[in-house]
């Protein structure tokens, strides 16, 4: 055996291709009959993924198309999507292009002429394929031509979102978004040696937005019929045909999404009622789910009306709901299977940054853990429910597709091994979940904590916080995000920094009286819960409190900033990546939490929740990088917040990433390199020395 290599990891090692963690497997998806399983990957670690099939006959895994053969450098993505289309041919997507594959690995095209091809799904006969092209909803049949009719065209700024099948396959429910009235910016940027200008649909806060119907349409062709919602700007969280056909749920919440209502459609005569609405004032996070029961009259709802997110039942409108599940834990999403009277959901419910899979029967009853191996399962489950794919990751493994028989989960198969053999020739950090408390209300919280070899509870560490964000306190490989923050977190590990990624207030599995003072706080609460897990880490020993750093990009870019105009002194540095410093240029869906320009109180709300407007305390070093095309966080804002600081003299550093994105990270190789060893250099100039 060799000896495991300790020396401090090197970018050319976390960032190159091969990865040394191998490829991830996308796009699982279930033959009909449930006895294949098809997926992409490449099993050498290389960026474009072919399709693979594993067979529950046999229980062997084979390479069904060889596409990425000689493409091994680069970015090539390979196929993006795959769909059955018969018991042994597949429906693939390439470069926007439709395909299939037969059995021999024999390659032809599909929809000839149809481009920017999408959301592949076969109907439930099996007979036909529905996608979208571009902004128009398109099937083909799936044997013996490869023209496809268009269902619903797309015209200028009107276009099909999604859609899903009705149960007999002759019809299809679709959403149609109109971007007609939105506004539309132009972002001007330099790249490669030219000036450029790109357009994008982009609505500010107050501003109309996409406006959204739900249509229904024979798969023979017609017109549709149209079901329209009291506001067309409203969102829609779901939507669904009932069994037999005669009615239509939409799941539906006000902009501030402080009101759910699910609305009823008699098909037949399109007549509207609400058949379930709830508020709540203090609602910060839309998870809701909802189904129709097999018996295709009630409905399987997922809300936090009673606290937590769970199962309830509504039998008919009106009524009040009747759990089917509950306890202080939460559930993420779920499934039905109708034939056997079970729900299959995911919950945290063994650990806050667990999800595990369970069941329950749909009259509700015991619930029973199916898996039990500690980190984060995503199942994707076959169409008759006799198993799922399981795509599984902890703090130690990078994510491996396994499947597991149903209804217990049994016979658990792992069919990809993506790591390259020298990744087990690394020590990777290890990793613990160390609890604190909120200062404010005595909260419970968890931090996910990476540790450096060698490590002594001592107090002497550096320690860098980050990346910040909600939702980070996941136990799988690279924690929040599995790609590409996982390297740069592996390689301040390796070079004697204490990682962590605390979980804040606005994050899923603790409830809705957990939640709630994140209500009209952007950089306050959460920035809170930060300097709380600081503080409990640097007591227990953890770290060094004159050398902790904190970063984050996007939103834990505004956490960053807050954190050092708000606190001076607290932090010895900090980097913030694509900050959202200004919340008048936020997505307005992010009055779910800063509230919307409405109210005598809104300029004062978003002042206070900019960072734009509290950097006059700003006295630790900062640096700042952002891409100069970035269409979600303009660079514009954070060239208004340069123009202040140099106008209140303080000291920072810009790096400016030409022509790039809002996924400052995940362009190319290059740049992450270059971009997280901007980050690296910085910490280690600010903390490894004493302050």
């Amino acid at each position: 055996m060799t000896a495991l290599q300790t020396a401090p990891l090197t970018f050319e090692t976390l960032y190159s291709e091969p990865s040394i963690i191998g490829t991830l497997p996308l796009g699982a998806c279930w033959s009909a009959d449930g006895k294949k399983l098809a997926f992409l990957w490449n099993d050498a670690g290389h960026t474009f993924r072919d399709i693979w099939i594993w067979e529950k006959d046999g229980k062997r895994v084979s390479r069904r198309t060889r596409l990425g053969i000689d493409r091994t450098s680069g970015e090539a993505r390979g196929i993006s999507e795959l769909a059955w289309i018969g018991s042994d041919r597949l429906a693939f997507v390439l470069d926007g292009q439709l395909y299939s594959v037969e059995s021999d690995g024999a390659i032809g095209p599909l929809a000839i002429g149809a481009a920017v091809v999408r959301s592949l799904v076969t109907s439930p006969s099996g007979d036909r394929l529905a996608f979208i092209a571009g902004s128009s909803l398109m099937t083909i049949a799936v044997s013996g031509t490869t023209r496809a009719d268009p269902l619903v065209m797309g015209t200028g700024f009107v276009g099909i979102e999604s859609f899903k099948w009705s149960s007999d396959g002759k019809q299809i429910v679709f959403v149609e978004s109109d971007d007609t009235n939105t506004r539309k910016i132009e972002i001007a940027y330099d790249a490669r040696g030219e000036a450029r200008r790109d357009r994008f649909t982009r609505a500010f806060p107050g501003d109309l937005l996409t406006r959204r119907r739900i249509g229904l349409i024979d798969v023979a062709g017609g017109e549709p019929l149209w079901f329209e919602r009291p506001d067309a700007e409203d969102a829609i969280w779901g939507y669904g045909l009932s069994p037999d056909g005669n009615a239509l749920f939409i799941s539906s919440s006000v902009l501030s999404i402080k009101t759910h209502t699910v609305y009823m459609f008699d098909v037949r005569s399109g007549v509207r009622t609400v058949h379930y609405s709830a508020h709540d004032a203090f609602k910060i996070r839309p998870d809701w789910q909802v189904e129709f029961a097999p018996d295709g009259r009630t409905l399987i709802i997922l809300t936090d009306r009673d606290g937590f997110n769970h199962l309830h039942s509504l039998p008919t409108a009106g009524a009040a709901l009747e759990p089917i599940t509950a306890g202080a834990w939460e559930i993420a999403e779920f499934a039905v299977d109708a034939a056997n009277g079970t729900i299959y959901f995911v919950s945290n419910a063994s650990h806050p940054a667990e999800r595990q899979i369970y069941s329950v029967p749909l009259t509700g009853g015991p619930v029973s853990q199916l898996t039990r191996a500690a980190g984060i399962h995503v199942p994707i489950y076959a169409p008759d429910f006799s198993a799922f794919a399981d795509l599984f990751s902890n703090d130690m493994t990078p994510p491996e597709l396994f499947v597991r028989a149903l209804p217990d989960a049994s016979d658990d198969h792992q069919i990809t091994r993506s790591p390259r053999p020298e990744f087990a020739d690394h020590n990777w950090a290890e990793v613990r979940y160390v609890p604190f408390q909120s200062h404010i209300d005595g909260a419970e919280l968890v931090a996910r904590v990476m540790l450096p070899a060698n490590f002594e509870p001592d107090g002497s560490h550096p320690m860098v916080v980050g990346s910040v964000y909600s939702d980070g306190l996941l136990n799988q490989w690279g924690g929040r995000a599995a790609h590409p923050s996982w390297g740069i977190d592996q390689y301040l590990a390796s070079r004697g920094f204490v990682v962590v990624s605390p979980e804040i207030r606005g994050s899923f599995g603790r409830g809705r009286d957990w939640n709630r003072p994140m209500l009209n706080s952007y950089g306050s609460q959460d920035i809170e819960d930060i300097a709380d897990c600081v503080k409990a880490l640097v007591d227990l020993g953890y770290a060094d409190g004159r050398r902790v750093g904190l970063w984050g990009s996007s939103y834990g870019g505004l956490m960053t900033l807050m954190s050092l105009f708000k606190k001076p002194g607290f932090y010895a540095a900090g980097f913030a990546g694509a900050p959202a410093t200004n919340v008048w240029h936020a997505y307005p869906e992010q009055g779910w939490i800063m509230g919307l320009t409405e109210g005598d109180d809104f300029v004062d709300r978003y002042r206070a929740q900019s960072a734009l407007f509290h950097s006059k305390d700003l006295q630790d070093p900062l640096m700042i990088l952002h891409g100069t095309k970035d269409e979600v966080v303009l660079y514009a804002d954070t060239i208004a917040l340069v123009e202040k600081l140099i106008a209140q003299n303080k000291k920072f550093e810009l790096v400016t990433l030409p022509g790039t994105g809002h996924a400052w990270a995940k362009q190319d190789l290059a740049l992450t390199r270059f971009a997280y060893g901007k980050l690296a250099d910085f910490f280690e100039k600010t903390l490894k020395g004493s302050r």
